[in-house]
């Protein structure tokens, strides 16, 4: 016999979820004559009601053939008011009254329910239904109940832990914690305990999910019977964000399509008839000819995309039917109905994903055109409605939350109690049963908008990774739209759901990631930690995941986007606008961390709190970039003899590079024999190559592995002009090589050179000033062998391997 011990009907009085609170609608719409036939139609054998401190639903039903009546008690522990959630089953009128004048002390409430030997069962005993839930009440639930409800709206991870907490408690264990509470449990074998089974349904479409099966049990009695026998156990599946997410839509939906009569109009709409069947509880009823017609006639009479303008409704709308008319089985579904092999929540997910990801990619679109044009008030409009599509997503948002929370209880009683996590073999503590060591290994996805591109921050994430898998740390980079071939682990690169160019820097584009698909596989990876690695779109999805799920959140500020967008654009108000994103982003993050004091300093000076800033060690790869690999690399090339300078990094204005262009003319008018190599591509590399025309240059392209490495050890003089890098890898890159470098004294760079010893910081960098440095060290052949010795010697203690592993402290510690 089957039986779901947990469903609720429209009588149901608990305090309705924070996104139903905003609608303003009840947490459950079902009425309880359709809930009876939706249960047996399920297969359930009887059928009752236990709606919350009420009988009323119950009662409704009651007449009706092996139907009977049951109640969730809302009780409380009386010295915090933890509420405590308690199935009464089989009960009648009378033994309701009683229940309400016992039910606000669970100490008072279960003696009076073994009195009247009503069976009971403490409900979703892992959920902490006021927030008010620790171990020490799960403790005490220990000594007061015998039968624990697997809970159909809990997740496997849940369920699995309470049942291994459970399965391994020893009469000792029982003896310690009666001795610890002052309480004495009053069963027989009291470390014996039973699970059951309910769908704790609220919306109709999880009805029999999870219920409870007595093997033989012809009659209620003969349940009853097993189930104090211990012969009942639970059947079903356990729930997901997803399942939660959807309940609530569905009862949001119930409600609104009782209080305005969407009835009327759903067969007269495509839309509401797709909505209709995923939320409403009857995704298999037929369409007649005349929907089908109409459905058709619509999708041929479409007038494309919604207008920039309208509202978010409209266009979340328009673009649900835009996508329904585009994917075949949607359309199908809306038509003919939804088969019982489709998972409602999994396919309802792919749906609002699709839908989200096409609106998200419009309001993306328009607000990066209004930061690309300085429109303030409509920078603020487009956010404005950024916001409004955060509500429509609100019961994902609210569902990942509530079980991230979930889990993280659910550690600290498998851990005080020793039971093997899921998915985390080996971490459960030794059997003592004491507060014990935690062995959390941390567990970071680093989000950034850059990995495959050449440049320092996806140079240096590569890195990264690499000494994650020399050093056993578990690290993700987590990027979207990227191209090119992906390490075969540790990489998840999401395919981008719009991507969008600057009109000022071609080459460059944001990546608009697939929003819900991110949140869930954070959630499902189970990591500790965020961090982020650029503020671009994917580091904003970060730092909403991390809000969502609770996790800690650190990001690294590797690039001078303020000074950028001046570069780009030569608008000084849109270097202010860049300021304060920046400051407000950062200002989001647990821990701040930058690669330079000066850095730093900037980002204090302009409002970033300090007390968030730390630097962090940076290395290099002293093996791969060495002066042993002198060897004519640029010889091959075609490079005459001569002192060479070198230019390795992104060739576009903001680098300098005018300037290093004008003093490289100049100084090629007054001395022979000097060539100047450069080594990237960029905006700028067109335009230079005009400039540079008639001397000695010579552009490489973008060079990379052992070529770059070569390319290095095989010039004299490494020349970086730029003021604006928050570090720069190449200059450490260079050093290594055995290269003297030159550098301006604004930036990261210089805090990296000896000035005099490893290379020189040239004040006021322009180019007289670069002309003058370069044409005394030219000049001076064994000055610069003298300093790329110094230079060497300076990277031998700052490996990579030392830097990586410092750092992963420092996050550690930041959490």
């Amino acid at each position: 016999m089957r039986i779901d011990l947990h469903v609720h009907s429209k009588h149901s009085t608990r305090p309705s979820q924070w996104f139903l609170q905003k609608l303003g609608c009840p947490e459950s719409f079902t009425e309880p004559v359709r809930l009876y036939d939706i249960a047996k139609s399920r297969g359930m054998d009887m059928v009752t009601i236990a709606d919350h401190n009420t009988i009323h639903g119950a009662l409704e039903i009651a007449h009706l053939p092996d139907a009977f009546i049951s109640e969730e008690i809302t009780s409380y522990f009386p010295e915090d008011r933890c509420k405590v959630h308690v199935l009464a089953l089989d009960i009648n009128e009378s033994i309701h009254a009683d229940i309400q004048k016992v039910r606000e002390n669970v100490f008072e409430l279960v003696p009076y329910l073994r009195e009247k030997g009503v069976a009971h069962v403490v409900a979703h005993p892992l959920y902490g239904v006021n927030d008010r839930l620790t171990v020490g009440h799960f403790e005490k639930m220990l000594l007061l109940f015998e039968n624990f409800e697997v809970n159909g709206t809990r997740d496997a991870f849940q369920n699995d832990i309470l049942s291994a907490v459970l399965a391994g408690l020893t009469s000792e264990d029982m003896e310690r914690l009666a001795v610890k509470h002052d309480l004495e449990p009053v069963f027989e074998a009291p470390w014996i305990k039973r699970l059951t089974g309910g769908s704790d349904d609220h919306s109709s479409l999880n009805i029999a999910s999870m219920y409870t099966e007595v093997p033989g049990a012809t009659n209620l009695e003969e349940f009853l019977r097993g189930l104090r026998g211990g012969l009942a156990r639970p059947g079903g599946r356990p729930s997901h964000p997803k399942a939660m997410a959807i309940n609530l839509y569905a009862i949001a939906y119930q409600f609104y399509k009782s209080k305005f009569g969407f009835h009327k109009y759903v067969d007269k709409d495509l839309f509401l008839k797709f909505v209709d069947r995923f939320l409403s509880g009857n995704p298999e009823e037929k369409t007649g000819m005349v929907f089908r017609a109409r459905t058709f006639l619509s999708g041929m009479a479409r007038g494309g995309s919604p207008k920039p303008g309208g509202s978010l409704n409209d266009l979340f709308r328009g673009k649900a039917e835009e996508l329904i008319h585009e994917d075949r089985r949607f359309l199908d579904q809306a038509r003919r109905g939804i088969g019982r092999d489709v998972c409602l929540e999994e396919e309802w997910f792919r749906f609002v994903t699709r839908v989200s990801d096409k609106v998200l990619s419009h309001f993306t679109k328009n607000l990066l055109d209004q930061v690309s044009g300085a429109n303030l008030f409509d920078i603020f409009q487009c956010v404005g409605s950024a916001g409004a599509l955060y509500t429509v997503l609100g019961p994902y948002f609210v569902a990942y939350t509530v079980f991230t929370k979930d889990r993280g209880f659910c550690r600290r009683v498998a851990e005080r109690f020793g039971a093997a996590i899921p998915g985390e073999a080996g971490r459960g503590l030794a059997r003592d049963r004491g507060p014990g060591k935690k062995d959390r290994r941390t567990r970071m996805a680093h989000f950034t908008d850059t990995f495959s591109e050449v440049n320092g921050v996806a140079l240096t994430l590569r890195m990264h990774l690499d000494m994650a898998g020399k050093h056993g740390k578990r690290l993700t980079i987590i990027t979207c739209g990227q191209e090119g071939d992906m390490p075969g682990e540790g990489v998840m690169n999401f395919k981008a759901v719009g991507e969008y160019h600057l009109e000022e820097y071609p080459s460059q584009k944001f990546s608009y990631p697939p929003f819900l698909d991110m949140l869930e596989y954070v959630y499902e990876q189970g990591f500790t930690l965020l961090h982020s690695a650029t503020p671009g779109p994917i580091g904003l999805a970060a730092l909403v995941i991390a809000r969502i799920l609770k996790l800690p959140i650190h990001a690294t500020y590797h690039t001078a986007i303020p000074q950028y967008a001046r570069f780009l654009t030569g608008d000084d108000s849109m270097e202010e606008l860049m300021w304060r994103f920046v400051v407000w982003y950062y200002n989001q993050m647990d821990a701040v961390f930058v690669p330079s004091a000066s850095t730093g300093e900037e980002l204090k000076a302009h409002g970033v709190a300090p007390e968030k800033i730390r630097t962090y060690p940076r290395g290099v790869d002293v093996d791969r970039f060495h002066p042993a690999k002198r060897n004519g690399f640029l010889a091959k090339r075609g490079i005459g003899d001569g002192v060479s300078l070198l230019y390795v990094g992104r060739v576009s204005r903001e680098k300098n590079l005018h300037h290093l262009a004008e003093a490289f003319r100049g100084l090629s008018a007054r001395r022979d024999g000097v060539n100047l190599v450069v080594v990237g591509d960029g905006p700028y590399l067109e335009e230079m190559r005009e400039l540079m025309s008639g001397t000695r240059c010579h552009f490489t392209g973008c060079l990379d592995g052992e070529d770059l490495a070569e390319a290095f050890a095989s010039s004299d003089l490494f020349v970086f002009p730029s003021t604006t890098d928050t570090f720069g890898n190449v200059v450490l890159e260079a050093q290594a090589s055995g290269l003297p470098v030159v550098v301006s004294d604004q930036g990261g760079p210089c805090e990296n050179v000896a000035h005099g010893v490893t290379g020189v910081v040239v004040p006021d960098m322009d180019a007289q000033n670069l002309e003058a440095v370069l044409d005394r060290l030219v000049a001076d052949p064994g000055r610069i062998r003298e300093m790329g010795a110094a230079a060497r010697a300076s990277m031998e203690g700052r490996s990579f391997d030392a830097a990586f592993l410092g750092a992963w402290e420092l996050y550690k510690q930041a959490s």
